[in-house]
């Protein structure tokens, strides 16, 4: 698609640009960070971002940090899943993961760094020309810091992790039900596309009413991501994906697919970008980049 092959474009130079430099970053966790960073992969959520501040009427360029901020998190957070203490992954994004080419201590430190360097990026940058630029920064920054932490992203990693990993007793938590499934995958996945599009949708100067319904609509599109991913796990193969397909079932975590089977969580998948359709349109900002972007992730093949 032609809008997201060219803000993909955008974003990969974004990116680039944000990474600390040398020599004040110590070249060693420059080239970490950058590694997992630049490796490529869809930007679903900073293209989301984008578009979002485009459906309400804004400018993009001022939710350009904001958008490669939330790339920077989402980085962090593939950088830390990776690792053997979490899903013990190798492969990401088609190559080694950041872990198995610089060991375990510097995957754990760029992690880190990706993660403070994305609250230094919302802190300065754009540069608050007015008085409602800098207001829209704070609520972003808000929006963003609860999504990626204990009652977002962090938070659905936790249960997750619960789910297969004994704690100190060797106790693992019950097997999670179908409203604990989504509870667990709108926090962990949901969470940080949801303040993607609602981030945007705020440096885009958009009403009350835009940015909820963006935030609705996001949300939908969060949960047919993670459904899609569920299927994928099932049905994909790792040259296709760039990761390793089957984990979640060699792992015996639920799924949608193993609580729904494949047919039903395909269609699950097609009814929330319905339903973020009607939430869009019922608040005049049915823009069809958003649509589009909807779309993709439903249809996308890894």
């Amino acid at each position: 698609m032609e809008y997201i092959d060219a803000r993909r474009a955008e974003v990969e130079q974004a990116l680039a640009s944000f990474l600390p430099s040398m020599p004040h970053c110590p070249r060693v966790v420059h080239d970490a960070m950058a590694y997992s960073l630049l490796a490529g992969g869809k930007r679903l959520r900073p293209i989301l971002c984008l578009a979002s501040a485009e459906a309400v009427g804004g400018d993009r360029t001022l939710a350009m940090p904001a958008a490669c901020a939330i790339e920077l998190i989402h980085t962090y957070s593939l950088i830390h899943d990776d690792l053997p203490a979490m899903d013990n992954d190798t492969m990401r994004r088609g190559r080694p993961t950041l872990h198995v080419v610089a060991g375990e201590g510097m995957a754990i430190l760029a992690g880190d760094g990706l993660l403070t360097q994305a609250f230094h990026l919302l802190a300065d940058q754009p540069v608050a020309t007015d008085h409602e630029i800098a207001v829209r920064k704070l609520d972003v920054i808000r929006v963003i810091a609860a999504a990626a932490g204990p009652t977002g992203m962090v938070g659905g990693q936790a249960i997750d992790l619960a789910c297969v990993t004994p704690d100190a007793q060797g106790r693992v938590a019950p097997p999670l039900d179908e409203r604990g499934v989504r509870v667990m995958h709108g926090k962990k996945t949901g969470a940080l596309i949801r303040a993607a599009g609602k981030s945007g949708a705020i440096m885009g100067g958009g009403t009350p009413a835009q940015i909820a319904a963006i935030d609705d609509a996001c949300g939908e599109f969060g949960l047919a991501f993670q459904i899609v991913d569920d299927v994928l796990d099932v049905a994909g193969v790792s040259t296709e994906l760039g990761k390793t397909a089957g984990k979640d079932a060699a792992a015996g975590k639920p799924t949608f697919p193993s609580l729904y089977g494949l047919e039903t969580s395909r269609r699950m998948a097609a009814e929330c970008l319905e339903r973020a359709e009607v939430a869009l349109t019922a608040a005049g900002v049915a823009d069809p980049h958003l649509l589009d972007i909807g779309r993709w992730i439903v249809a996308r093949k890894h």
